[in-house]
């Protein structure tokens, strides 16, 4: 099933409005800002900066009337991308140092904190092989966080999460 999103220019669903069932690089080509939005199906993570960058924030079905006060957002969104509905198993290999080095723990579940669990000092890099997963600075799954999808990722610090030390990560499962 797609997702789909409509959104607003402004705050409360008001203004003009702009609706999609695919990725979004650069919202400025659509509404002049973004600054709520209703998500009628799917889930989505929207940025505050153009082509998926920035500040990342995991969006669900529901309503979203408000960016700043809900999400922390020092501007408004820039870009979505929408993210696609997985079945099957869940597989992401992390690693204490960028480019795979240090120690590595294979994850199948979710993790509430990689320090506690793994006694990883850091976790700065990543290779998912299945699933898409969400990594949050915080344990408990709390603070910014990061859309990691099949891939891999050599270098947090390259991907603009400089001085973020990645806490806790979770699944992201056909709950969407």
């Amino acid at each position: 099933m797609l997702g789909k999103i409509i959104f607003y220019e402004d705050r409360n669903f008001q203004g003009r409005s702009y609706e999609t069932s695919s990725d979004c690089a650069d919202m400025s080509s659509h509404l002049s800002r973004c600054q709520s939005c209703r998500v009628e199906s799917g889930c989505f993570m929207v940025y505050d900066r153009p082509n998926y960058m920035g500040q990342q924030y995991f969006l669900r079905r529901g309503e979203y009337s408000d960016y700043q006060r809900m999400m922390g957002f020092n501007d408004c969104i820039r870009s979505s991308r929408m993210i696609p509905t997985h079945r099957g198993s869940y597989r992401i290999r992390i690693y204490e140092k960028e480019n795979f080095g240090g120690q590595m723990n294979e994850l199948m579940d979710d993790c509430e904190s990689i320090q506690d669990r793994y006694r990883m000092s850091d976790c700065m890099s990543c290779n998912v092989m299945d699933g898409h997963w969400l990594m949050y600075e915080q344990p408990n799954y709390r603070g910014r966080m990061m859309y990691m999808r099949p891939g891999e990722y050599r270098n947090f610090k390259d991907m603009g999460y400089d001085g973020i030390r990645f806490s806790s990560i979770r699944r992201i499962t056909d709950s969407c």
